[in-house]
């Protein structure tokens, strides 16, 4: 474990490799089974109402149309989620040559917002729970596996991979730190 600040980190985030395959996972992680979709940070509220004019242009009908009847969120505070489809499909998500994409990302990346996408999302396949502190761990599910082949093959390490997610969760700092203390350059408390 690294502790950094208050998050407490598993070492398998920052000795695993990993890199997205969209081509052999055609975007799984927006579409888990098990009916709550993604975490949402209260703050991230506001942050989906603004976007969401520029995000639904992306949309299918019929994520409207649930959307419409659900809302943009589930939950109460401190346990937001976005709603699903059928237990399933997160419903900001349109399909791109068969790959689930969160239409969020795509109006942040072609300039129609400022907000990317949840961070629960940015950050996946890390996953953060706070128990008194924040406790970082590499969620490895089976639809991530063309991932762990490709971060393999490729050499990538998944704190490398998720160092764009992770700067904006923790800031430039607490990355660097991270880094620092993976490689061994560093020991002890932050």
């Amino acid at each position: 474990m690294i502790l950094i600040g208050e998050a407490v980190i598993e070492d398998d985030v920052v000795r695993s490799e990993f890199c997205c395959d969209l081509e052999v996972c055609k975007g799984a992680c927006c579409c888990i089974e098990g009916g709550r979709g993604a975490p949402l940070e209260d703050y991230e509220i506001l942050e989906a109402e603004k976007a969401f004019p520029a995000a639904r242009e992306y949309l299918p009908v019929y994520h409207l149309e649930r959307i419409k009847h659900t809302g943009l969120w589930q939950g109460s505070p401190g346990d937001y989620v976005t709603p699903c489809l059928g237990d399933r499909e997160c419903v900001f998500v349109y399909y791109d040559n068969g790959i689930a994409r969160c239409s969020f990302e795509r109006a942040h990346l072609e300039g129609l917002t400022n907000w990317r996408k949840p961070q629960s999302c940015h950050l996946f396949p890390i996953r953060i729970r706070g128990w008194g502190k924040e406790h970082i761990r590499y969620e490895q599910i089976h639809e991530c596996e063309g991932g762990r082949r490709r971060g393999a093959r490729e050499q990538v390490l998944l704190a490398d991979f998720l160092k764009e997610s992770l700067i904006r969760t923790y800031g430039v700092d607490w990355y660097r730190q991270l880094v620092s203390r993976s490689s061994g350059e560093e020991q002890g408390d932050a």
